[in-house]
């Protein structure tokens, strides 16, 4: 059973087409390991073991009949808590949503029909956070370290993958909320080009800035998750019609002659120098193997962070204004007026992270501060573009790493959000430009914790991101 939770979602849907293995028996070793591990990892805030099962028994007999399959039917995953799923409780960590029911899916859940969908994983609430300490209901440990945290806001999701809870995870990334706990815990994190996949269903943080993505425990998983999620849906007006092909097409192929570049800005000061270290070697690995290592300069990146949470907190202040205590959601009690019950609701119902980025985002797209706050940080996005655009014309891709250290204690930062924030410098300038970037380990540090390197491409260039990574994977497996 422990070694069947060790297989890449490839192999167990290699060993499931053989017969060598059945959903059923694939998913009883996820229970039995979530059962033993979940006391110590929390990366579950809802575990659904009668509809996984249902789900495999189901996968059984449409693989017995000589049916077409879904790319993961029968394969054992589980969802970032944000993304809705018909009949099953979704909360965003929130005490807000904590008994929200939707009634229906995300657009990905329903490309997804066929999994054997093991439960709802751990967050930061409303994906603010870079910890998954910021969580209503309890804080997921780093199974590399568990005294550490696994990242955030998708902690759940790297966690369950690393910890061997799950084959496979979805999480949604707004800065960085998928490639930063990937990097922490040792797992590849995939975020897909702006539009690429469907946000429809996926409660919203910042709209402009959110894209779902994957959490595997390889490159070639990441390749056959996007493949199965991807798409036009004319449900998501952000959603980029467009045909795509095989994004595990490439993988195996050599990389040389491919220009990859260093931007000086994501190497100076703040990043730890065991980090700068494990990314610098990957570049040697790369070049090893053919690439053509270019250093070049992004000065706009010095700026994108603050930008980066103008808009982001402007956004949110919006989309959040929809959790009243009226419709749907919590509701407190002891008010006298509808302004009371507002005020009672949101303040009992959020936390203080979610609190703390509504008023920020309230106060930018104020009268009188607009131009000087959300105005300038929209001209700043476009010099991040820019900058990016300039440099993707001339190279392949860039290199850089994911996060200034490696998982640092829990508790640690948690009263010090401005160093948190800054923990996010390298992965929002990609948000920001709504391109593709995959973080994969390519080290460990002192206390042999993972290390992550990001790959960042063009847009819609995922197979190249990924043929890149696989490479970097096998020479730098840890």
């Amino acid at each position: 059973m422990k070694e069947i939770c060790k297989m890449t979602a490839t192999a167990l849907k290699a060993a499931m087409e053989a017969g060598e293995l059945s959903s059923r028996e694939a998913t009883e070793a996820y229970l039995t390991a979530i059962e033993e591990r979940e006391k110590d990892i929390r990366a579950y805030l809802t575990i659904t073991p009668k509809t996984a099962l249902a789900q495999a028994d189901a996968a059984d007999k449409r693989r017995g009949r000589g049916e077409a399959l879904s790319p993961l039917d029968g394969i054992p995953g589980a969802i970032k808590d944000n993304i809705c799923t018909k009949n099953v409780r979704t909360t965003c960590a929130s005490r807000m949503l904590e008994n929200f029911v939707p009634p229906y899916d995300a657009t990905v859940m329903g490309k997804l029909s066929g999994i054997a969908m093991l439960g709802k994983l751990n967050m930061d609430e409303f994906a603010m956070g870079s910890s998954t300490e910021n969580s209503f209901y309890q804080i997921t440990h780093n199974p590399r370290d568990l005294s550490r945290v696994p990242g955030g806001s998708s902690g759940g999701s790297a966690a369950a993958v690393a910890a061997g809870e799950a084959a496979f995870a979805l999480g949604s990334d707004t800065g960085g909320s998928i490639r930063q706990p990937a990097a922490f815990c040792g797992v590849v994190g995939l975020k897909p080009t702006y539009g690429v996949v469907s946000r429809f269903g996926l409660i919203a943080f910042a709209s402009s800035l959110d894209q779902i993505g994957t959490l595997t425990r390889d490159v070639r998983d990441g390749a056959l998750l996007l493949n199965a999620i991807a798409g036009h849906d004319p449900k998501d007006a952000t959603s980029v019609k467009r045909e795509y092909s095989d994004f595990g097409a490439q993988i195996g192929r050599e990389i040389r002659g491919m220009r990859v570049a260093l931007p000086k800005e994501y190497f100076g000061e703040g990043l730890h120098p065991e980090v700068k270290e494990a990314v610098l070697a990957a570049a040697k690995k790369l070049e090893g193997q053919g690439a053509e290592i270019v250093e070049t300069s992004m000065p706009s990146l010095e700026h994108a962070l603050a930008a980066y949470y103008v808009i982001s907190c402007a956004e949110a202040s919006s989309n959040l204004a929809r959790f009243d205590g009226v419709k749907y959601g919590f509701r407190a009690e002891g008010y006298e007026n509808i302004n009371e019950l507002y005020d009672k609701s949101r303040s009992e119902g959020f936390g203080r992270e979610v609190k703390r980025r509504i008023l920020l985002g309230s106060f930018v797209l104020s009268a009188g501060y607009y131009d000087a706050y959300y105005k300038k940080a929209m001209q700043v996005r476009t010099l991040v573009k820019r900058d990016f655009d300039r440099i993707l014309s001339e190279n392949d891709l860039i290199l850089s790493p994911v996060a200034p250290t490696a998982a640092y204690k829990i508790g640690e930062k948690i009263d010090d959000p401005l160093t948190m924030y800054m923990g996010d410098a390298y992965t929002v300038p990609v948000n920001i430009a709504g391109l593709p970037a995959v973080s994969l380990p390519c080290g460990t540090d002192g206390a042999g914790l993972p290390v992550g390197a990001q790959l960042i491409g063009k847009p819609f260039s995922e197979a190249e991101i990924l043929r890149a990574a696989y490479v970097l994977e096998k020479e730098a497996a840890i």
